[in-house]
């Protein structure tokens, strides 16, 4: 089987590449190992969408700046949830006073606008609930949130409805250098294509007799910490309005966001592992009176700050990858998916998609809708009028709907991460066996069959015996 472009990776980068080149008439397959493409992308569903400003490296800086841009424009298109709401960084010290001066010093440098260095007078009139004895801040108006996941899977429902293979559940075992080209083995198949991009987050080296070698690259230990994340209920009194930084020292900081959704995400950066009690502390240093009552979920995973490059140095025998990691990465996707379609389309003799289209399928969010709107849509399908998840108000419509759409979900997280079902309070309790219900019925499976997320995560392992024909 041939093709033009084999792009290695589902993540959000490659299911963007993947859309950019959809764009043109290229024959492309993008292989991902998963059974879903995006899961490099976190399951609450909120991610911070930088400036350019906060960094010290100017590259990332750039592409933090193009990246957002784009990013705006593709998500109003896309309807895609993205907010603008600005971002306050705040110290208590002396020498965190010198750090916010020389960002901002860096920003009009950069010439990026909309960024202001602040007395604590202005920060508590921009946040009056923060607890903190704040001596100055920092705000850029320009930073926003976005539904990274919603993104990942708008790129690749848009490249697909353009002609884009997606392969899932297939790992590279092999890739071999022809005269023209690579010749890549797959778990399943064997594929011959002009170009391969890697976006897989570990590195794959074409070995002399064409076998792959992988090499997980470690973090830095001066750069990886340990990131800790609070998931607040709405209800929570003294919630920020803004995503607001608080830096301590140089290895910790706390960060409180808004979510695309409702109630808000609380972040703690520190050098070792904190139980919750030791999160709350930290986030009380921030804001006030938060408790384990407040909280919907925990999680932890690590932070870097790494750079991430494209490293186009073989474009010449066809193989492009991206190096590096960074916490800006859903920040600076758009940037780069888009100058690999440059560096692509320059090197190549390609003619733009003459029937490209640049638009998703609608998607209905009965919560989202007014009265006069559901009952228009429950008319035309009764499943939307039956509430499936209850807390979040998620309809039967809706996951089928999810289900049914190009790339879509074959396990109970992909219809969690596409609606939001199971993420309420109650933490799925009420709607996680008519989740697995409606995929068994719609991917016409034995309930025994519906996976959590994996291979490996049946939902049910086999029925009792008397029960059989029940």
């Amino acid at each position: 089987m041939d093709y033009d472009i084999l792009i290695l990776g589902g993540g959000i980068i490659g299911c963007a590449v993947a859309y950019e080149l959809s764009k043109y008439n290229f024959n492309i397959a993008l292989i991902e190992r998963d059974y879903d493409v995006a899961d490099d992308v976190a399951f609450f569903n909120t991610a911070i969408v930088y400036d350019g400003s906060e960094t010290s490296d100017d590259v990332m800086s750039g592409l933090e700046y193009i990246g957002s841009n784009i990013m705006r424009e593709t998500c109003e298109r896309f309807n895609v949830p993205f907010k603008k709401i600005g971002c306050l960084r705040v110290v208590s010290d002396e020498n965190g006073i010198l750090k916010l001066e020389e960002m901002y010093e860096r920003a009009k440098r950069r010439g990026i606008e909309g960024v202001y260095l602040l007395d604590n007078k202005d920060v508590y009139d921009i946040e009056p609930n923060i607890k903190s004895n704040v001596k100055r801040g920092l705000y850029s108006e320009n930073v926003a949130i976005v539904a990274p996941f919603d993104l990942a899977i708008a790129y690749a429902e848009v490249a697909s409805d353009n002609g884009v293979n997606f392969r899932l559940e297939e790992e590279v075992l092999n890739i071999q250098e022809l005269a023209r080209g690579f010749r890549v083995t797959t778990n399943k198949n064997k594929f011959n294509c002009k170009v391969v991009i890697n976006t897989i987050p570990h590195e794959i080296f074409i070995q002399e007799n064409g076998k792959v070698e992988e090499q997980v690259i470690e973090e830095n230990k001066e750069k990886s910490k340990n990131m800790s994340y609070l998931l607040v209920d709405d209800n929570y009194k003294n919630k920020l309005n803004k995503i607001v930084i608080e830096t301590f020292d140089k290895n910790s900081f706390v960060i409180s966001a808004p979510m695309t959704t409702s109630g808000s995400l609380i972040g703690i950066k520190t050098t070792k592992k904190s139980s919750l009690d030791e999160s709350l502390e930290y986030a009380n240093r921030v804001i006030s009176n938060l408790t384990r009552k407040n909280i919907n979920n925990i999680f932890k995973e690590s932070y870097n700050k790494d750079s991430m490059l494209i490293d186009d140095s073989e474009i010449d025998r066809g193989y492009i990858r991206i190096t590096g990691t960074h916490y800006g990465k859903i920040t600076i996707a758009p940037a780069i998916a888009r100058m690999i379609c440059d560096t692509i389309s320059n090197n190549l003799n390609c003619t733009l998609n003459k029937n490209f289209i640049d638009k998703r399928r609608e998607i209905y969010k009965f919560r989202e809708l007014g009265k006069k709107e559901a009952n228009e849509i429950i008319a035309l399908d009764s499943r939307y009028g039956k509430i499936i998840c209850v807390c979040n108000q998620i309809s039967e419509g809706e996951i089928v709907d999810c289900i049914r759409r190009p790339l879509g979900a074959r396990t109970v997280e992909g219809v969690k991460r596409r609606t939001g079902a199971g993420f309420g309070s109650c933490q799925g309790s009420h709607c996680y066996q008519k989740i697995v219900n409606i995929l068994a019925r719609e991917l016409d499976k034995n309930i025994t069959e519906i996976v959590d997320d994996s291979k490996n995560s049946k939902v049910l392992e086999s029925r009792i015996k008397e029960f059989k024909d029940v």
